[in-house]
């Protein structure tokens, strides 16, 4: 069994955070992603740091530019992952990228060293599934998941094919746009999240827009499997990027509180 699939298999619901990798620098980019690990998330989604992230909100963008202004390169990246997977052996890490990262450093060899760093999945945010006939074969062979990524806006036509090929979990975004912080979530979570497990039998985790306790129990009530919290974690790195004690105990506390929306739901 996977380390994702694992993660899955106790029969609770997951919390998946999310961090950019370098950001601010690789010292407090490891110390964030061990607090996250320390308080209790069950998957860790990194970020590799690209220029224009078209599918994230100005909170992970500038995440994104405070890496790049540090000069962090992919093969940082697989070296901070090997690093979080010493600090957390069974941990599952997913490695959030863009295509043109991908493409550029040449499909084979991004999941050859993806593997070898560590990474159990990978998400390519802005690549088509009619354009993934080189990723899939690849991402087979060395043995990493493929996180398919699921909009509002999808068609049912186009979740069967996207969910095809796919493996690990399906993310399912909550609401049209980007990446953000959120005062509700849509009101019709529920129906999206019933529509895609009619189409797999992969886990659900639902991301976008999940920032608060309130709003986990209304992922885990519509159904959903895990939740995915982003921007809300990143804001701290931000907030806190010269306290390093203070950045690690505002990453404790938020997803300590977080995660108090899984024991009011439902669904345990």
């Amino acid at each position: 069994m996977s380390r994702i699939a694992g993660a899955f298999f106790r029969g609770r619901p997951v919390f998946i955070g999310f961090t950019v990798a370098g950001d601010p620098d690789m010292g407090r980019s490891f110390s964030a992603a061990t607090a996250m690990i320390d308080a209790g998330a069950d998957i860790l989604e990194i970020a590799v740091p690209y220029s224009d992230p078209v599918a994230d909100g100005p909170v992970i963008e500038r995440a994104h530019h405070r890496a790049l202004m540090a000069g962090i390169r992919p093969v940082d990246v697989f070296l901070l992952l090997r690093k979080i997977r010493d600090y957390a052996p069974d941990l599952p890490l997913i490695l959030f990228t863009y295509y043109n990262i991908v493409y550029r450093r040449g499909v084979d060899r991004f999941f050859s060293e993806a593997t070898a760093a560590g990474a159990d999945g990978v998400l390519i945010v802005d690549l088509p599934v009619e354009e993934s006939e080189e990723v899939v074969p690849s991402a087979r062979r060395h043995g990493i998941e493929r996180i398919p990524l699921i909009a509002p806006t999808t068609s049912p036509e186009r979740q069967r094919a996207i969910l095809q090929e796919a493996s690990g979990f399906a993310y399912l975004i909550s609401l049209e746009g980007v990446t953000g912080e959120r005062d509700h979530l849509p009101s019709g979570l529920a129906g999206l999240v019933s529509a895609v497990r009619e189409k797999t039998d992969l886990p659900i985790a639902v991301g976008f827009g999940v920032s608060r306790p309130e709003h986990v129990r209304t992922v885990l009530d519509a159904g959903a499997d895990g939740v995915i919290v982003g921007s809300a974690l990143v804001r701290l790195i931000e907030e806190h990027m010269d306290d390093g004690p203070g950045m690690r105990e505002a990453l404790r506390t938020a997803i300590v509180s977080l995660r108090d929306g899984f024991s009011s739901s439902s669904r345990t």
